[in-house]
């Protein structure tokens, strides 16, 4: 690829004496290219974890890489990416949700899960609009055989095991609580109503 509009592609730049070189040689680009294009083959990826993919890969791959060249390759890829239409983190952030809350993952989960994945917060909240926590809940709790799920005998520490999973997996106590006092008939009528 010999675009000579592209601020990254000049000559093969080695380094200067002591000078580390700033720009990524054109073996570099053309690396930094092949490898986006491949990790964006095998799953659909955020900005931030391309970036930083290939960032890491590059200074595996490549002997005296400066960072200011390692920084460069990032942003060529995600650059790059985004001129193919291969990157979309609103689009990615709406199939997590929609994934995570058939599979009875919390809102307050899933958007810890996509701000860590490098996704805007603004875009979170707006992807996790539509969700319903009680439904996801509900989901989780057949998942684990908990609440109207349940197949065994309720005592104490049952309880207090069902409800604890409930808040470490993001969901609130009352929504615990809804779900615990279900019979199984209004379960199963919220998942059966749910859009899928």
């Amino acid at each position: 690829m010999n675009d000579d509009s592209s601020p990254f592609l000049t000559d093969d730049m080695a380094e200067d004496g002591d000078t580390p070189a700033i720009e990524p040689t054109s073996r570099m680009l053309s690396w930094a290219r092949n490898s986006a294009l491949y990790r964006l083959e095998q799953r659909m990826m955020t900005e931030k974890q391309l970036r930083d993919a290939i960032m890491r890969k590059a200074r595996e791959k490549f002997e005296d890489i400066s960072p200011a060249q390692v920084r460069a390759l990032g942003e060529f890829a995600v650059t790059f990416a985004y001129g193919i239409k291969a990157l979309d983190d609103t689009a990615f952030a709406e199939i997590t949700v929609r994934s995570g809350q058939r599979s009875g993952k919390s809102k307050r989960g899933l958007a810890q899960k996509l701000q860590v994945k490098g996704i805007a917060r603004e875009t979170v909240a707006v992807a996790l609009q539509e969700t319903n926590d009680l439904l996801a809940a509900v989901i989780f709790a057949r998942k684990r055989a908990f609440g109207p799920f349940r197949r065994v005998e309720l005592d104490e520490k049952r309880k207090a095991k069902e409800f604890s999973a409930f808040a470490r997996n993001g969901f609130s106590f009352e929504i615990g609580a809804k779900v615990m006092a279900m019979t199984l008939e209004e379960a199963e009528e919220i998942i059966a109503e749910a859009p899928l």
